[in-house]
């Protein structure tokens, strides 16, 4: 069975995004994108929100093709091309590009995974991440912590039913000043 590997950037206090959503505290830099493009070469697979994915399909998937683009672009930009695309929205079809899920996420995931011949890549989507945690469904947890305070935002774990301990397992530490730090679930209780 493949693994599940949730990636999601945080500020200092917490907080996965502003209050309307915004994005714009984390200064990502060739370096993280590289570190990203390390962790897809293992994996086929993408699984993202609606407005994650929107915000992927307007930039990605022609990215390899802009004058100037640089080597991690290119990279991840090949490999969002190839890989298979889930959806967690209720507003969204499938199409040729992408597969809609409406609904019942954590058995789909469940399947995914049991099918799945390499890793899958959960990008951001806390509210999605929060059900997958109780199922205990997520294998890696990359939190990418950010030099940056919101005040005021989307809460990173609001929600999760039950107390999970993770294992702090590696570490990488950006120019940028972002710290990606790995996390497992601890399955002995200490």
């Amino acid at each position: 069975m493949c693994e599940l590997e949730w990636l999601i950037h945080i500020s200092l206090d917490g907080f996965v995004a502003g209050k309307l959503g915004e994005l714009d505290g984390f200064d990502a830099s060739e370096e993280n994108l590289g570190f990203v493009c390390d962790l897809t070469e293992k994996a086929d697979t993408a699984i993202i929100g609606r407005k994650s994915f929107q915000l992927l399909e307007s930039f990605r998937p022609t990215a390899k093709d802009r004058q100037g683009a640089t080597k991690n672009e290119i990279r991840y930009s090949k490999w969002y091309n190839s890989a298979r695309v889930f959806v967690a929205s209720n507003s969204m079809e499938s199409s040729d590009r992408v597969t809609a899920i409406n609904g019942g996420i954590v058995d789909e995931i469940r399947r995914i995974k049991h099918n799945g011949r390499k890793n899958l890549l959960l990008f951001g989507n806390p509210s999605v991440a929060r059900g997958l945690t109780d199922a205990d469904l997520i294998d890696n947890f990359w939190i990418f912590v950010n030099p940056v305070i919101f005040g005021d935002g989307i809460p990173l774990f609001n929600g999760v039913v039950a107390k999970k301990r993770l294992k702090l397992i590696d570490t990488r530490k950006f120019i940028n000043g972002e710290v990606a730090c790995k996390y497992v679930l601890r399955s002995d209780g200490n």
